[in-house]
């Protein structure tokens, strides 16, 4: 893009130079500008050896957040929190409906009927009025339920309802924070391999540079030259897929935190927490202590077990309270009415009181069909405990084996790293002293990327490493974090 906005610059300065010589009222041809067309050749090649060098445009500005940031914004800005948020008012409106069938209830009639003519019951004085044929009744009845074990259990079981889907929001903030913290530092291992790609070119182009200069002095070769260019275009091809990996890293912590724009991670966590609890762990895999915290309250720190102990416990009290089914049902109401015109049968004025029996006796096996749903489900919802409950186990002895060997493999990572970068600086000065030939400055270069991507590598590998432990231990997000 710098070219065409160039020459577009260029012809336009040159027309305006040509118009002001005609209004000065040269007869002349004007002449050509040479200092002009030589500032425009060194801007060109300025330009191209700065793009050379960069291995294609400059990454454009991008918004950046901490660690801390990143997950907190994700917190409170992640569509799936409000799903879960939407989840619990709707357990919280069929646990008012539930309760709502086994309180008191007060209802308002009112009604106005119009008839043909007045209904009426004997003949000449001895008429009594049985309808008129304008009537208007009403009446306030209270109805209370005396007896309904069923319905009470039913407002216990959509409390528990209820409290499974406040359970389940903290589990969706845990997995959203488990999503944004591993995004968070796929990010800043992409930005780091970025560097290690930029410090490669740096390299590859310093090469490059001083095979031409020697060639163009007369001392170096050809071959020399054609091979550090080889080696520029593959450093360049490294950096513009770093570059690519980057952005993509970056759009996706963006969709992450709700934000129509990529986002960038600036500081990497040391997750201390994590090293501290592999030392716990690994003691007691050696035998040297016999219980350990974070296998032993997995149940308490995982709010996925959590989930998964309180739909148990809610399946467990439907299954409790199943001989409520069997129970009768015993209502009272109380109703005070009016009516006017008054009839033989319904005075103006009065009330009346009811009881209200109802038992089911035989319901076509309907009750004991609900019984057997019930304890399928609590035996399915049971075995997935159980089941959660060994692979959050297996999880956390994984992360801590993982963690140990990351850090291993760290260490030897940067060992190779250092040793190369040495033995390729080493390797320059044998080549620019003479002692030495382009392929052993290529093969040392070579190393040393590959061994500064290994590190690079490596260390987000033990980083990831601490991150999983302490999610498979329940230590992460803080609990603190955890719940709104």
């Amino acid at each position: 893009m710098t070219f065409p906005v160039f020459s577009r610059w260029a012809h336009r300065l040159a027309k305006r130079q040509r118009s002001g010589s005609a209004g000065r009222g040269s007869t002349t041809r004007p002449r050509t500008n040479s200092a002009f067309y030589l500032a425009c050749c060194f801007t060109l090649l300025a330009s191209a050896g700065r793009v050379r060098a960069e291995g294609g445009l400059p990454d454009t500005e991008t918004p950046s957040l901490s660690f801390d940031d990143v997950v907190a914004t994700a917190l409170s800005r992640h569509l799936s929190l409000e799903a879960a948020r939407l989840e619990i008012d709707r357990a919280q409106a069929l646990l008012q409906q539930a309760r709502a069938s086994a309180l008191p209830t007060l209802t308002l009639g009112f009604n106005y009927t119009r008839l043909d003519n007045d209904r009426v019951l004997g003949s000449g004085d001895m008429q009594r009025l049985v309808a008129g044929a304008n009537q208007t009744a009403g009446n306030l009845t209270l109805a209370v339920p005396i007896l309904a074990p069923a319905r009470w259990a039913g407002w216990l079981h959509a409390r528990d309802n209820r409290r499974v889907a406040e359970i389940s929001l903290t589990d969706v903030r845990r997995q959203v924070a488990m999503a944004a913290a591993r995004s968070c530092l796929a990010v800043i291992a992409q930005g780091r391999l970025q560097e290690v790609s930029e410090r490669a070119l740096a390299t590859a182009q310093a090469h490059a540079d001083y095979a031409h200069s020697r060639l163009a002095g007369g001392v170096g070769n050809r071959l020399d030259a054609v091979r550090a260019d080889s080696e520029l275009q593959i450093a360049q091809n490294q950096l513009a897929m770093a570059r690519s990996n980057r952005q993509r890293a970056r759009e996706a912590l963006g969709v992450i935190l709700a934000a129509d724009l990529p986002l960038d991670c600036r500081d990497a966590p040391s997750l201390a927490d994590a090293d501290q609890l592999a030392v716990e762990l690994a003691s007691v895999a050696d035998g040297r202590k016999r219980q350990a915290p974070a296998l032993d309250d997995l149940a308490i720190f995982r709010s996925d077990l959590r989930l998964l102990q309180a739909r148990a416990w809610a399946s467990a009290r439907v299954i409790r309270h199943g001989w409520t089914d069997f129970l009768p049902q015993l209502s009272l109401s109380f109703a005070p009415f009016f009516q006017d015109p008054p009839s033989i049968v319904q005075p103006q004025l009065g009330w009346q009181a009811r009881f209200d029996l109802s038992w089911s006796l035989f319901d076509g096996g309907l009750r004991y069909g609900m019984r057997g749903e019930r304890w399928v489900n609590y035996r399915q919802i049971h075995n997935t405990q159980q089941l959660a409950l060994l692979q959050a186990r297996s999880e956390v002895r994984v992360a801590t084996a993982t963690l140990r060997y990351a850090q291993q493999a760290e260490r030897a990572a940067q060992g190779a790293a250092q040793a190369t970068a040495e033995a390729s600086q080493l390797s320059m000065q044998a080549y620019r002293a003479g002692i030495s030939n382009n392929l052993a400055v290529i093969d040392a270069e070579r190393r040393a990327r590959d061994a500064a991507s290994a590190a690079t590598q490596a260390e987000d590998a033990a980083r990831q490493a601490r991150l999983e432990l302490l999610i498979a231990a329940g230590r992460f997000p803080h609990r603190s974090a955890a719940v709104d």
